[in-house]
């Protein structure tokens, strides 16, 4: 199912200032809402509730939005932070997979925030499989920024689907697993830099930034949580694929190739994908391991790859 629904018309919409008296969302108020609407927190959907209004306030602070921004919210949940992007006067398109989490998330903004109501649109949707289409609320939007509370098992795909699919999205601060968020903003060398890292470096730059207490959440995870803030390059993607004319696909392909086989070398990882003669074309050693290289390698060791491919379709054959 995919409703999309606009709390007020436009005709009732009011202008776009911060609802500074706005009610955020406390543990009682969570656990009521969640009583009266018989919503159990599920491990499926990886829900865990923030109950404490400083929380959402700060990731609000952290993201940067103000009146009149276009926001996405992915796993809205009971509503905690929602409120305290509406609180804020942005426009807010909240996509739900849970059906009576999304059913429920416009009454809780009518209850404690009516006078943002207008503000809210819900779309009950899987955020791996959402499009343009799915959301025209977002369509005329020239800027959008992602602020969510992610389930921790699929936050990655989720970041990565929505920025390959949704152009304007610009920036993002969301709250992940810590080991999520180290990963994502990892650096060439470490040991969790990996096929996430380098995937979004081909975006923009990403960095972690506040830790988050368990203590925060209903239900208490058995891992600590941190904020992950992100900013795309002009254009939408490396600056330097555009002067190379180099396709993000040919490139992920060959970043999943090579640390497919993490611990060998890129000669050995990439055998049958790149030549000895691309390797001496890109100025990159073989011997070295695919942790090692920055996007802006794989995207030279791609050009170099599709200029010498006969070579290595010719080994391959013989």
């Amino acid at each position: 199912m995919n409703t999309t629904t606009p709390l007020q018309t436009a005709n009732n919409r009011k202008n776009n200032a911060p609802e500074h008296a706005g009610h955020l969302l406390g543990a009682a108020d969570i656990r009521r809402i969640a009583a009266e609407a018989g919503i159990h927190p599920t491990k499926k959907f990886g829900q865990n509730f923030v109950i404490d209004p400083g929380t959402v306030r700060k990731i609000v602070h952290e993201s940067g939005v103000s009146a009149g921004d276009t926001v996405l919210e992915v796993g809205p949940g009971l509503g905690s932070l929602t409120l305290a992007l509406l609180e804020a006067g942005t426009d807010v398109t909240a996509i739900e997979i849970d059906p009576p989490l999304a059913q429920r998330l416009p009454n809780t903004v009518m209850e404690f925030m009516p006078q943002a109501a207008d503000r809210l649109h819900v779309i009950n949707h899987d955020a791996l499989s959402v499009t343009p289409e799915d959301t025209p609320e977002l369509s005329t939007a020239p800027h959008i920024t992602l602020v969510a509370n992610l389930p921790y098992n699929v936050a990655t795909p989720i970041i990565l689907t929505l920025l390959e699919r949704f152009p304007q999205l610009d920036r993002f601060t969301v709250m992940v697993q810590k080991e999520v968020a180290d990963r994502l903003a990892a650096k060439p060398g470490s040991k969790i830099y990996g096929t996430p890292s380098v995937k979004l470096a081909w975006y923009g730059i990403a960095q972690r930034s506040a830790m988050i207490g368990r203590n925060v959440f209903w239900p208490a995870p058995n891992v600590d949580s941190a904020l992950v803030t992100f900013t795309r390059y002009p254009g939408g993607q490396l600056p330097e694929a555009s002067s190379l004319g180099v396709a993000r696909d040919d490139v992920f392909a060959l970043v999943d190739a090579a640390f497919g086989q993490r611990r060998k070398t890129l000669h050995a990882a990439l055998k049958h994908m790149v030549s000895p003669e691309a390797f001496t074309a890109s100025g990159i050693d073989p011997t070295r391991r695919g942790e090692t290289l920055t996007i802006e390698e794989f995207t030279r060791l791609t050009v170099a790859r599709t200029a010498h491919t006969s070579t290595v379709g010719e080994r391959a054959s013989a």
